[in-house]
């Protein structure tokens, strides 16, 4: 089902509407944190909008286009190391109203990296499909850490510190509001028809003269887009980079959110990123049976809602 004029139109206002908002918010949370917010809630809100432009663009990849890719951290590292490097060199020379614009350029330069690293990484292994896929992602992914691992100028195994704190709850909501758009409107588009057909039967797609392997590159490149601007919020959000932050692990904790959302249907992916950044937390006072407890209500989850945990209408597409 494509979306209609009208609901491109309401789902347009709402993310203008939340893009608006979200100065004021941050005003609000600042203002009154010593009343309802304290700086670990904050911090958790603004890891949930990160972990939400991950999963959503992930979701392009692997549950829109058909996809498996186990190397999303690896261009979220891309993003984070590329976006702290600019920002480390050059906001001594910025004066601070400027800041918001170097910052900016950062996420920006940020994302391109990552996606032109997606499209070095997609362009000779997307004709390959399933495991074969996850393999290769996963390999791309493991060679992205070693290298920033073992590279000086990037501060190798004990990381960058001292990165400016520039994430705050309106740029990261904001940035999670524009990818959920950009995202829905890509897959709801004539263009974005490309990546369900190709998602559903790459043979028959490529009879009716659709180019798998090109919708499946574009995917690629955009979602690795998305993840470099996560990547550039994680950084200036944690302050601190370490190449264990994006290990193989942190590409699982993607995938899971993917799935558990349910393939291809961006609410349900969005929720599981909020419960899946909110649920370790929640936790913490467990704490060394914390990890035990989080695995199991995930075992359950899926075994309850194995289809994800919503399901509009019958179709792929039926949904945001």
């Amino acid at each position: 089902m494509t979306m209609h004029s009208g609901a491109k139109r309401s789902l347009l206002i709402a993310i203008v509407v939340a893009v608006a908002l979200a100065p004021l918010l941050e005003w609000i949370v600042k203002t009154h944190s010593g009343n309802y917010f304290n700086g670990y809630y904050l911090g958790v809100l603004i890891d949930i909008a990160i972990n939400i432009i991950l999963a959503v663009s992930l979701n392009l990849i692997n549950g829109h286009t058909g996809q498996f890719s186990l190397g999303h951290a690896g261009f979220m590292a891309v993003g984070g190391y590329t976006a702290a490097k600019l920002t480390l060199s050059l906001q001594a020379a910025v004066p601070v109203w400027a800041q918001p614009i170097l910052f900016s350029a950062a996420l920006l330069l940020g994302g391109l990296a990552a996606a032109v690293i997606g499209l070095g990484v997609g362009a000779p292994s997307l004709r390959l499909r399933g495991d074969y896929l996850a393999i290769v992602t996963l390999g791309f992914g493991e060679i992205i850490r070693v290298v920033f691992q073992t590279t000086d100028f990037f501060g190798a195994a004990t990381g960058l510190p001292a990165i400016a704190n520039w994430t705050n709850f309106a740029w990261a909501w904001s940035l999670a509001a524009v990818t959920v758009f950009v995202v829905a409107c890509l897959v709801n588009s004539t263009y974005g028809r490309g990546f369900i057909a190709t998602h559903d039967d790459e043979v028959a797609a490529s009879a009716m003269g659709v180019n798998p392997v090109r919708y499946k590159v574009t995917a690629f490149v955009i979602g690795a887009f998305f993840a470099g601007i996560a990547g550039g919020l994680f950084a200036h959000h944690k302050r601190f980079l370490s190449p264990t932050s994006f290990d193989f692990m942190k590409s699982i904790d993607i995938v899971v959110m993917v799935i558990l959302g349910g393939m291809g249907r961006t609410p349900g992916v969005i929720a599981a990123a909020i419960i899946l950044t909110v649920l370790p937390e929640a936790l913490r006072t467990f704490a060394e049976y914390r990890m035990i407890v989080y695995s199991l209500l995930i075992i359950g989850l899926m075994i309850l809602r194995p289809q994800g945990l919503f399901t509009i209408g019958k179709g792929r597409t039926a949904k945001v």
